[in-house]
């Protein structure tokens, strides 16, 4: 596997916040920089939603929220197109699309659904070298959770948890794997949902990172930045980072 250390990545916990701002700046500045000195002076985002239904209004929502960032082409690829799951036409021009990009945006939705059309479409593992080879990855909520090793966490708490209408195996919950650590979206203050993740944390290994709607994660080679409100739950143990607001 290629070296963590060419990582561009974006953890958004809710992308339509005002704060988010910061974060929508610090997406296409990794970007500028992956294409420095590249004389076409364009940036190419490729939005990937959960699923093909009704994606068209949060494709053109993904193209209002970016264009005044300095983005300046759009591609939406849907990971559950009927054909996509075989080899063909299909699939080659939708992973040449992908591999062209500069910017990969995962959207939000059911984790589950997602990581299954992903890896039925082989734009899974196109994201991983995508990845791995310094390029720009984001993802909001379940497209988040997508980056760690596996999708557990999608499942849990029990009350606030998205359903595996999949039935995916343990096997088939692995993930990209481009961090080390879970991700907890849409966390907010609630001490049934603050015991939840101790309990959590005290029988994982990973450190888990939990943000409030308009906090995120950028991760730039072996650099870790944390926007707004996000805990660190570690052990049984929890701590506040980033800043107050």
């Amino acid at each position: 596997m290629a070296s963590r250390d060419r990582r561009r990545l974006v953890l958004y916990s809710g992308g339509q916040e005002p704060r988010n701002r910061l974060i929508h700046e610090s997406l296409l500045a990794l970007a500028l920089r992956r294409r420095a000195g590249d004389a076409r002076g364009e940036i190419r985002m490729t939005y990937v939603p959960f699923t093909h239904e009704g994606a068209g209004a949060f494709f053109k929502r993904f193209e209002r929220r970016y264009a005044p960032f300095g983005a300046t082409r759009f591609e939406c690829l849907p990971p559950d197109l009927p054909g996509l799951e075989r080899p063909g036409k299909l699939r080659r021009a939708t992973l040449a699309a992908l591999r062209a990009s500069d910017v990969v945006y995962l959207s939000g939705g059911n984790t589950f659904h997602f990581l299954h059309h992903l890896r039925r479409s082989g734009m899974l593992e196109a994201l991983r070298r995508f990845a791995l080879r310094g390029g720009v990855v984001a993802g909001l909520s379940a497209g988040g959770i997508l980056m760690t090793p596996d999708i557990g966490l999608a499942g849990y708490p029990p009350f606030d948890r998205d359903e595996d209408e999949i039935g995916l195996s343990q096997r088939d919950r692995r993930a990209l794997g481009l961090v080390g650590f879970d991700f907890f979206p849409h966390y907010r203050r609630s001490s049934r949902l603050r015991e939840a993740l101790l309990r959590y944390s005290r029988r994982s290994t990973r450190p888990l990172y939990a943000c409030r709607d308009g906090s995120g994660i950028v991760v730039e080679q072996d650099r870790f930045t944390a926007h707004g409100e996000v805990w660190l739950f570690d052990r049984g143990r929890v701590r506040r980072l980033g800043d107050p607001g």
